[in-house]
């Protein structure tokens, strides 16, 4: 049996059973051969073992688990459109769609293309929609990759965890098994370091975040800290042998390019004053959730001291009525204002805003570095 896949809206699998002889026709019969869903000829198949075949029904039932993401594959192109993009509209935050393949641990990233930037209006939400589609019809038209693997987004000084990233994430959880944001930061690119990571987020919190519970008892239950709520997928850039013939072409004869000088710039104070503002306003976020949490607790001790002082007064009227001959008084009254749980604050906001501290943290310490590397190195120059 040969099987044509026609390309049909339906994608239905066109079947053509093929005989050797006129004896094969007439004994053969379809309903006793599986229908085998792989496109190759039939004289690679004769030899092959019938264990080796799998219905199609065979292979619709079984439900393969899908093995962990261990990598980010994306085409230069993708690359370069991503970076073009983002730079073009900085410092505006601007994002768009990733096309490519799931295949096994790798997401592969072929392509890509821009979200308009549009202000927030119903109707304007709806045409954003109806963009989308028609663009990745029109890829679909011109054979390119148009399955969503994902999304990308720019950001200022890797300030990109927020409330807003995890929803959007959820929202690509509901129809995608997989997806990754890539996320770029032309600012610290403009430093000499290609500031481009795909994150996704963690299975435990992905649960959590489902039932809504971000409580402090639930967190030290499930084990979960503020590190584990986006995972970095590392990213591997792919071009065809082409491009990369052509690339050694354009390299230049001079070993030494005005790219090579530029890195030994001195000045690195705006990006130093930028992450330092950034993390002052980070930790004054952070003061005001645990101030939140510590009017919390002292409201859970003046409730817990309003407790005990009801239940001593209880008991001893009950102790009263007992010594009466009376029937006593429960020592619980789910009525009282006073056994009304207290709801606690969640802990989701202390997160995230911990984990851009340490994100800006990184930063001014990563460039900081390499300040000092650049002063030994100058000065090393100047003694020679």
């Amino acid at each position: 049996m040969t099987e044509f896949f026609r390309e049909t809206d339906s994608w239905q699998p066109f079947v053509e059973w093929n005989c050797d002889s006129e004896e094969d026709r007439e004994d053969f019969d379809p309903r006793e051969s599986p229908l085998i869903l792989e496109k190759k000829p039939m004289h690679l198949r004769k030899n092959e073992p019938n264990a080796m075949a799998r219905s199609f029904l065979q292979a619709v039932a079984t439900e393969e688990i899908a093995p962990p993401l261990r990598v980010v594959q994306m085409e230069g192109l993708a690359i370069l459109k991503i970076i073009k993009h983002c730079k073009e509209f900085s410092p505006a935050l601007v994002t768009g769609q990733l096309l490519g393949l799931d295949v096994g641990s790798v997401l592969e990233v072929t392509n890509c293309f821009p979200f308009p930037i549009r202000e927030e209006d119903e109707e304007i939400e709806a045409d954003g929609a109806n963009y989308q589609l028609e663009m990745m019809r029109c890829l679909r038209e011109v054979n390119v990759d148009n399955n969503t693997v994902g999304w990308y987004q720019s950001t200022l000084l890797g300030s990109y965890q927020t409330v807003e990233l995890i929803e959007t994430f959820m929202n690509y959880q509901e129809n995608i098994r997989r997806c990754v944001c890539i996320i770029y930061d032309p600012a610290r690119s403009n430093q000499g370091v290609l500031a481009l990571k795909a994150l996704k987020l963690s299975d435990s919190f992905m649960d959590l975040y489902r039932k809504n519970n971000f409580t402090g008892e639930k967190l030290r239950e499930k084990k979960l800290s503020w590190v584990d709520i986006f995972e970095e997928i590392p990213i591997k850039v792919s071009n065809s042998a082409l491009i990369s013939a052509f690339m050694t072409e354009l390299e230049p004869d001079s070993p030494v390019a005005q790219c090579d000088y530029d890195r030994l710039n001195l000045s690195t104070t705006p990006f130093m004053e930028r992450n330092v503002e950034f993390l002052i306003e980070c930790m004054e976020d952070l003061s005001s959730e645990q101030n939140k949490f510590q009017y919390y607790y002292r409201n859970l001790q003046r409730q817990q001291a309003q407790q005990q002082a009801w239940l001593q007064k209880r008991r001893t009227e009950n102790m009263a009525r007992k010594a009466a001959g009376e029937e006593p008084l429960p020592e619980e009254d789910p009525t009282n204002p006073i056994f009304k749980p207290l709801p606690e604050p969640s802990r989701l906001d202390s997160y995230l805003i911990t984990n851009q501290v340490a994100n800006y943290c990184n930063q001014i310490n990563g460039v900081a570095g390499q300040s000092f590397n650049r002063l030994y190195l100058m000065k090393a120059l100047q003694d020679n």
